[in-house]
């Protein structure tokens, strides 16, 4: 299948995109060298062949879980971690003087 400038004028007005003369010429031979790449890898034998859904091994990156009794003690978790407090608050410099 060949993409013509037609195709490219099409999807651009679809798109809202003012294209130039130019772009629509670069465009056009883009989507045809994509096109005939995918009709290469159609012709592969693939019989037999496993889909690959990643590439690289997944793993779990995530934290452990960890029960916390009450919104208190995770508060005060919270504070310790601040450098500047006060009365339960986060203390910041000032931003306007």
């Amino acid at each position: 299948m060949k993409i013509k400038v037609k195709d490219v004028e099409h999807v651009a007005a679809l798109a809202r995109l003012n294209l130039s003369g130019q772009e629509k010429e670069i465009y056009t031979g883009q989507f045809n060298v994509i096109l005939e790449h995918i009709d290469r890898l159609n012709q592969l034998d693939l019989e037999g062949v496993e889909p690959t859904t990643y590439v690289q091994p997944l793993q779990n990156i995530f934290r452990k879980d960890r029960e916390i009794s009450s919104e208190k003690a995770l508060l005060r978790e919270i504070m310790q971690e601040a450098p500047d407090r006060e009365d339960g608050l986060f203390k910041v410099p000032p931003v306007m003087e």
